[in-house]
């Protein structure tokens, strides 16, 4: 539970219609697998006890009497165990039959929900058999045990207050106002949904995708568990199906029929994730006064991770995704360029040409944006302005580029100019340090908002989210431009979608045009501010001396999107990148973005404007609002101690 994280499982038991101690022996077991597996938390399908399809057997006392002492016997058999349980069952009250979802914990029962919306299933008919509840929550006896009962009840755990639960039975989730949504509004993050629905062409894809929009919308934990095995065939077939879902995405899933009998799907839930989504929700919804608030507790343990935890999360790991993700940043990216240049009634799009990766976005972005406004490509400058560390291949790259985008090239070699610069303040040419950097930096800055004021035209900025983010950028060299078309994107990220434009052009018989994408994939990110070694290759590696951009872009998007601490980073990254990196290294590059991060927040605190292209990004208008000179201290303080 460290972290947030909670285990829970979804548990479909082989059902023996109306055999309840048959059933409650495997219930039992299901129970014992899954602490053995870690789970905190074990959901079990509507009527589960009994089975769902018993029909006029509900109306047998023998059946409800018998359902009655097997929820009482699996009370004492859990007596010493703090997992939760929740199981479906049949209940009378008040001479009144109810389809009910009993929450058990070390031998009591903190509620019993019972169902509200009821159907008229040909295999299951609750509305032959059970009433619909809709009065306020009371107290009743079951044996030994009271209980309240009632559907306005949520459990909250007090070791962990982020998890505070929610039930929904069966047809409730396909109401217009559902059990879980008003259970939402009275603060579940986490809705348990028992279900016994039998199986027919399409129900699986609708379940999903009502209950992964369910998640979604309202940024909570969702168990969806139905009847399986067992159940009476006589009107339909159970599948079994069973998903954990968290703010829309399933962690895991058991399809219907993979594995109905006494199967068990298991996964982690990350309750900081949704307690965090909650904070941030600009909306928020009345709570009910009459909702009854039943507390529990869990032993804090460590939770063992088996969810997938994704190294790229910018990146979608479905390749159709991931073209659609490119194509779809492309567009934003040229949208915003093409309406700034028309509002700036610019007449060309200056760029800084160095042939890497960055610029090489940014030019393709141009294009784009020409192409949208039915503009001649000749209206780009591409501007390559070699100094003491520019190479032969990223030159070459830069010119060909130009020549296959159709774009116009202007080279200007700065060295002079540089050099005449350190005269004049004073710095002797040979000591390599910041100056000797940032001077050709700060110049290729200046002779490309000149060419743009002698072209009426509009200096396009190269700087990526990555770079912004840990202040790898010269104040007021690379970090200025008139529109910094790729502010919102990531270093990662801008691989795939060059590689995707490549794969495009590859396919469009524009051999050339992929040929130089692949090259400049394939070259060593670098700003190219320190000379070539002796062969003439590239001497400056960024990643040498600021670290991977996998791991910082794994860092950042998990700070920036989910204010995770430190510490959860670091667990977290361990899982993304096991057999990648070592712990240590890992460790080194969480220290430098953290320190990084703070203390270049003066840079992002005066960015060009730039398209926002998803949930995470640094602008200080539209993303993140933070002091330039907040302090790292607490978040240093973790760090110190891992």
């Amino acid at each position: 539970m460290k972290h947030g994280f909670v285990k829970v499982a979804a548990a479909t038991p082989y059902v023996s219609v109306a055999d309840c101690e048959s059933n409650l022996s495997r219930i039992i077991g299901l129970v014992k697998q899954a602490e053995a597996e870690g789970a905190r938390l074990v959901a079990f399908p509507e009527l589960s006890l009994t089975g769902s399809t018993c029909g006029d057997l509900f109306f047998s006392d023998t059946l409800l009497n018998a359902a009655r002492d097997a929820l009482c016997n699996l009370l004492f058999q859990t007596k010493n165990s703090d997992t939760i349980i929740i199981i479906g069952f049949p209940l009378v009250v008040n001479d009144k039959l109810y389809n009910c979802a009993a929450f058990c914990q070390k031998g009591h029962i903190l509620g019993i929900v019972p169902k509200t919306v009821l159907s008229n299933s040909r295999a299951t008919d609750d509305l032959r058999y059970f009433s619909s509840y809709t009065g306020n929550n009371i107290e009743i006896k079951i044996g030994e045990h009271s209980a309240v009962f009632g559907t306005r009840q949520i459990f909250a755990c007090n070791s962990m207050p982020s998890l505070r639960i929610g039930i929904e039975i069966g047809s409730e989730a396909y109401a217009p106002i559902s059990s879980a949504a008003v259970a939402y509004a009275n603060g579940a993050t986490l809705v348990v949904s028992p279900f016994s629905e039998c199986e027919t062409v399409g129900a699986g894809e609708y379940r999903r995708m009502m209950t992964t929009s369910f998640s979604a919308r309202q940024r909570c934990g969702y168990i969806h568990v139905g009847s399986g095995d067992g159940e009476s065939t006589t009107d339909g077939v159970f599948g079994g199906y069973r998903s954990i879902i968290e703010n829309g995405k399933v962690l895991a899933e058991a399809g219907a029929f993979e594995a109905s009998c006494d199967g068990l799907t298991v996964s982690e839930l990350d309750m900081e994730i949704i307690s965090g989504e909650r904070r941030k929700a600009a909306y928020s919804c009345p709570p009910s006064e009459e909702y009854t608030v039943s507390t529990f507790d869990l032993e804090m343990r460590e939770t063992s991770l088996t969810r997938r935890i994704a190294p790229f999360p910018f990146i979608p790991e479905n390749n159709s995704e991931r073209s659609a993700r490119c194509d779809k940043i492309l567009t934003i990216q040229a949208k915003g360029l093409a309406q700034r240049i028309e509002r700036a009634y610019a007449k060309t799009c200056v760029i800084g040409i160095s042939g890497g990766l960055d610029s090489c976005l940014a030019i393709l972005v141009a294009a784009k944006a020409m192409d949208i406004l039915g503009r001649p490509r000749d209206g780009i400058v591409g501007v390559t302005m070699p100094c003491f560390g520019t190479t032969k291949r990223t030159r070459s790259n830069a010119e060909i580029l130009c020549a296959e985008l159709g774009a116009q090239l202007r080279c200007v070699n700065i060295g002079d100019a540089v050099k005449q610069h350190f005269a004049d303040i004073g710095h002797d040419e040979n000591d390599h340090n910041v100056v000797y950097e940032n001077a050709q930096a700060r110049e290729r800055t200046q002779v490309i908002m000149d060419i743009a004021n002698m072209e009426n035209g509009l200096v396009v900025g190269t700087g990526d989210l990555s770079e912004l983010a840990l202040g790898w950028a010269t104040y007021n060299g690379d970090h200025m431009s008139m529109y910094g078309v790729n502010g919102g994107v990531p270093k990662t990220l801008i691989r795939y979608i060059v590689g995707h434009c490549a794969d495009e052009a590859e396919e469009k018989g524009q051999k050339g045009l992929a040929a130089v994408l692949r090259d400049i994939l394939d070259t060593p990110v670098s700003p190219e501010l320190l000379p070539a070694d002796k062969d003439g290759n590239i001497a400056q590696k960024t990643e040498d001396l600021v670290g991977p951009y996998e791991i910082h872009d794994f860092y950042i998007f998990n700070m920036l999107r989910y204010g995770f601490s430190p510490d959860k980073l670091y667990r977290m990254a361990k899982v993304a990148f096991a057999g990648r990196y070592d712990d240590e290294t890992l460790l080194k590059w969480l220290k430098s973005s953290a320190r990084r991060f703070f203390a270049q927040q003066f840079k992002r605190s005066c960015l060009p404007d730039g398209p926002k292209v998803g949930t995470v990004g640094v602008s200080p208008r539209g993303d993140l609002r933070m002091p330039s000179d907040a302090t790292a201290a607490e978040w240093q303080r973790i760090i110190d101690k891992l």
